[in-house]
């Protein structure tokens, strides 16, 4: 079985969209695959509860937790690996895990890690994409899934969707109208990869 696991930092409202399309589809006949984990950085994070309910296993790794280390990315990095190790998994997917992950964390996983972002990559790399988009006076914004490599928010594009900017959009109205293509986007792509593996 190809294991899957999910890592996330709040609502996981993309993990549960990638679990019931993995439900629906039947990715266990089909592609031999399953979700088996969803790991946080936050023990408060909604998603959780979410993954509980769908009867996946869950698991925490507090980055505060690791403030103290010499170097708490990489202490934190390494204490993550080895809890996402113990699933083996096939495939990582970080759906909204808002930790920058450090090189040797994701040259572990070259290859089968995979992260979605709120841009039409490369445009906005970083955080407050929509604002960015508003500000830049874009006439389309969207989501992207691409391989994770060292250099932030870069990789290979795997996927993308697009939707318009409208008038008297803000950012919050047009991050909800990304989420819901970003729903449908991340486990089409998934599903791509899934057959190649």
């Amino acid at each position: 079985m190809k294991n899957i696991v999910i890592l996330i930092s709040g609502g996981g409202s993309n993990m549960a969209a990638i679990v019931r399309t993995s439900l629906r589809d039947d990715w266990a006949r089909r592609f031999g695959a399953k979700v088996v984990a969803v790991v946080s950085n936050k023990a408060s994070a909604p998603g959780l509860e979410l993954a509980r309910a769908h009867g996946l296993a869950t698991a925490v790794v507090e980055h505060k937790a690791f403030a103290a280390a010499p170097d708490p990315r990489a202490a934190f990095d390494a204490e993550l690996a080895k809890v996402v190790d113990g699933y083996e998994p096939a495939l990582v997917v970080l759906a909204g895990f808002m930790r920058i992950l450090t090189p040797g964390f994701v040259e572990r996983y070259t290859g089968r890690m995979v992260n979605i972002h709120p841009s039409l990559l490369p445009a906005f790399a970083g955080l407050n994409t929509y604002q960015r988009a508003l500000d830049a006076g874009c006439c389309f914004a969207g989501a992207t899934v691409h391989q994770v490599i060292t250099e932030l928010d870069h990789g290979p594009i795997l996927g993308q969707a697009v939707v318009p900017v409208l008038p008297g959009d803000t950012a919050q109205i047009l991050a909800a109208r990304v989420l819901t293509q970003e729903h449908l986007l991340y486990p089409r792509v998934i599903a791509d990869l899934l057959q190649k593996l």
